[in-house]
Parts: C-alpha cells; structure tokens; sequence
C-alpha cells in the first residue's frame, strides 16, 4: 500500500483520541481513518464535517447514504461503494435494491430523486449546473440549506473515493465492485 494505516492499538496524543472518535461516530476505526490518521488534521477535519453534517443537517441518513452510494459508484471507488452499501443497508435503513438503484442515481421517492439528480450533476459536471438543472431543484421542493448540504456531502464523498483510490486502502467491508 503507497500509504501506511496507523494502526489504534499504538496511536498516541492526537490520532489514539481522534480515533475514539471515529469509533463513536462509525461503530468501528475503518481502513480510510487509519490512513487518514497519517495526518491528524485531515481526520478531525473529516470527522467534523462528517459528524456535524449528521448531525446538525437537513439531509436523512438513507438520504445521505444515497449520496456516498452515487459518488463512489461514479468515482469508481470500490473501497467507499462496499463500505457505504453495508451503512446503508444496515444503518440507514435502504433495502439492497434501493441501494443498487442509488448507484445508478435513481430512487421511488420524488425528493431523493431530486436529491441524487443534482449529486449526480455535481459530481459528473464537477459543480456546474445549468438553469433546467436548477429549476429540476426547486420544484422537487429543496431549499438552499439542503442543495448547499448535497453539494457538501458530494465533496467529502469525492475526498474519501479519491483518498482511498490513491493510498489503495485494502477493502474491510463486505465487497462491493463498481462493475457489478
């Protein structure tokens, strides 16, 4: 692997308590925190942005996962497809083929639609939307609040895809391929 994983049981100072952290936030220390860790900022940084946008945002976890499922199937992401097809189906609720249709950037309701159909220009046009695009938007219903936390949640999802891809971040998930 190009990037070593710190590994929990040797962290000290700010890794060993960001990754209490990441085990309240995620039930487990995944593989991507422990390369994360090679910079302590960069994983409280994530764990920030992550917690709070749980936390304080408009956007439901089935929702969100919906999200991650797109971008990593769009980013080819193997490593954040598995790990986001196990929280979705097991954390947040969505039925394996809700989370399949996800990836194709589809869903039954109305609003997640609309939430997937402007993640999905977001990622693919790396953030240009056109008016049509825009005026999709607002008759689904989203406010500005909740386009600026689509947008967010698409831009941490692209930081995770791209950081796993490039530190090659063995898979500790049920295996999910893009392929498939």
């Amino acid at each position: 692997m190009p990037l070593h994983t710190v590994e929990p049981e040797i962290a000290t100072g700010e890794a060993a308590a960001l990754f209490t952290t990441t085990h309240r936030a995620l039930g487990v220390i995944p593989n991507l925190a422990r390369v994360m860790a090679n910079s302590p900022p960069v994983l409280k940084a994530y764990l920030g942005v992550l917690t709070t946008l749980n936390a304080e945002g408009t956007l439901p976890a089935d929702v969100r996962e919906r999200i991650a499922l797109l971008v990593a199937q769009e980013n080819g992401s193997d490593y954040c497809l598995s790990a986001h097809a196990f929280r979705g189906t097991r954390v947040a609720g969505l039925s394996p083929a809700e989370a399949a249709r996800a990836r194709r950037g589809e869903a039954d309701d109305p609003w997640a639609a609309a939430v997937l159909d402007l993640a999905a220009v977001v990622v693919r046009d790396r953030g240009t939307v056109t008016d049509e695009q825009w005026a999709a938007t607002r008759r689904a219903g989203l406010s500005d609040g909740q386009i600026v936390e689509v947008i967010a949640h698409v831009a941490l999802n692209v930081f995770t895809n791209y950081l796993a891809a490039a530190a090659r971040v063995d898979i500790d998930w049920p295996l999910v391929r893009h392929t498939d």
